[in-house]
């Protein structure tokens, strides 16, 4: 692995994409007045350029997407230089140690809001009257669909897609590569895996953007070994590139590279074809703020049967579920997401949480300084 600069991506002041600059040309940019630095909504720094570019011609720019069931990994790769990694926290399953569903999950909020659907509609039922006078009522449609994806995965590639469609607007992408997840076959007559009913979906979407091609998953790692990079297989809930990232460059690079036969009059086999140089790149970690929306009922009454407040994304103080503010503590600046609240006639304040969803503190209201408006991503670069 070589060790060379980060490249900038860089827009045009018309919108065009054009080829990524290295980072000691957009700071001079910046400093003379020709263009202008701002950030995405993903985290990854551009330029907009102020004035007419010099020319539009661009090269060949990849993206390798490595999809797991509650991770994935992307990575924007050229033939010279990779420009950025992603490391996604995927909102459909969390990993806990708890034996039931993480109830910040999809799954676990799917599961708690039928369970108490049922309870409120068994309170509705009088069973001392017949059958048919009963208070039930018929279903209002089918909801015996095929083809429906489960919120869990649905969710999941819907932040997929929302990451891929802002590295859209700020990279002018060639082609998408993705993994083969496998599932595609029917055993004892139950049909397609939801997976791959999900990925199928994904993939029809994403070629909306640019094209889609599948990569087998047995060549992942050739091309991973070809260059030189690492595997973490032991948990791959750690944020670092080792478990997905570098997974997403081998997939992208298969674009530059290729194992090819070849055949001469001494000799026959297999050796590699093409250019891929990985660099040092941003790591970006993306998550996804865990609120709950607002609940009609709570599970449990208080003292005196009254029910708590729970969910919702208002608070009372200006701010937003889901911000990202700063706060000072002891001389120290503390950054984080809004994620909670306290209004009562003795204590007022805002929880702040990290990207992972652990709190931080609780902090006074008065105190807290609004960086950005929720975009309903929780950004580490």
């Amino acid at each position: 692995m070589t060790q060379q600069v980060t490249r900038v991506p860089v827009v045009s002041s018309s919108g065009i994409l054009l080829m990524p600059t290295t980072c000691a040309r957009a700071r001079r940019w910046i400093e003379q007045g020709k263009a202008t630095g701002k950030r995405s909504p993903i985290g990854v720094f551009y330029v907009e350029l102020n004035h007419h570019p010099s020319g539009f011609k661009t090269q060949e720019i990849v993206v390798g997407v490595d999809r797991g069931k509650a991770f994935t990994g992307i990575a924007i790769q050229t033939k010279l230089v990779t420009i950025a990694l992603f490391h996604l926290c995927l909102p459909g399953f969390y990993k806990s140690k708890k034996d039931k569903k993480d109830r910040q999950s999809v799954t676990g909020k799917m599961a708690k809001r039928a369970q108490i659907r049922r309870t409120r509609r068994g309170r509705r039922i009088n069973r001392k009257v017949v059958f048919k006078l009963r208070n039930h009522r018929e279903k209002r449609f089918d909801n015996r669909r095929q083809n429906k994806l489960p919120p869990s995965v649905k969710s999941n590639r819907e932040m997929e897609l929302r990451i891929l469609s802002e590295i859209a607007k700020i990279v002018p992408i060639t082609e998408f590569r993705d993994e083969a997840c496998g599932g595609d076959t029917k055993r004892n007559g139950r049909g397609v895996s939801p997976v791959t009913v999900g990925t199928v979906w994904f993939r029809a979407e994403a070629s909306k953007i640019a094209p889609v091609v599948e990569v087998d998953s047995y060549d992942t790692g050739k091309y991973r070994r070809q260059l030189g990079l690492l595997k973490d297989r032991k948990d791959k809930s750690r944020q670092t590139k080792e478990t997905h990232a570098n997974d997403a460059i081998a997939l992208a690079s298969s674009y530059f590279i290729q194992y090819k036969a070849f055949h001469t009059l001494n000799s026959h086999g297999h050796h590699w074809v093409g250019e891929c140089t990985v660099t040092k790149a941003p790591f970006i970690v993306i998550t996804r703020p865990k609120l709950f929306r607002r609940k009609l009922h709570q599970e449990n009454y208080s003292k005196g049967g009254i029910l708590k407040r729970q969910g919702g994304t208002i608070t009372p103080f200006g701010f937003r579920s889901g911000d990202y503010v700063q706060t000072t503590y002891k001389g120290e600046v503390i950054r984080g997401w809004v994620g909670g609240f306290s209004n009562t006639a003795k204590t007022k304040n805002i929880s702040i949480y990290d990207h992972d969803w652990n709190r931080v503190g609780q902090f006074n209201p008065n105190n807290i300084k609004l960086i950005k408006r929720s975009s309903r991503l929780c950004v580490v670069a």
